[in-house]
């Protein structure tokens, strides 16, 4: 034995396929909480609190997905030592940009401003004919 220690990961993964239809914000909301409590169980406020933002951001970016990215097909969950990295895949080569400045009263246009806020990082990549726009989240706590 050379006296190292061994790191041990606890991975995960979780895919969702999305029909793009009404209803389709919630459902993906509701399969993200139930994963995230699997995986995490009952948190702690801090922990709460950053799940409530996962639970947002999967809105927004489904959301975005139906507005501007010709429907949403996958929602995939990856979960490495007490990280969430969330993927919602689209039909559309556009890449994500805000539409003008970030204004708190309009009604609409907040999602990437979001993502920024409220997520440890995010991007966007081509896959296929459309992309894949991801965040990544922690949950304090959470660790294995």
């Amino acid at each position: 034995m050379d006296g190292g220690h061994v790191t041990q990961h606890h991975s995960a993964t979780r895919r969702f396929a999305l029909d793009g239809g009404p209803g389709v914000v919630a459902q993906s909301r509701d399969l993200t909480r139930a994963v995230l409590d699997e995986w995490f169980g009952p948190r702690g406020p801090q922990a709460s609190t950053a799940a409530d933002d996962a639970l947002l951001l999967v809105s927004e970016l489904v959301t975005n997905a139906c507005t501007h990215g010709d429907a949403p097909y996958e929602l995939r969950l990856d979960h490495v030592d007490g990280r969430v990295w969330v993927q919602v895949s689209d039909h559309s080569p556009e890449r994500p940009r805000p539409h003008g400045r970030h204004r708190a009263a309009r009604a609409s246009g907040h999602g990437l401003y979001l993502l920024q806020r409220l997520s440890a990082a995010w991007g966007w990549v081509p896959r296929g004919r459309g992309k894949t726009v991801w965040f990544e989240i922690r949950l304090p706590g959470a660790e294995p």
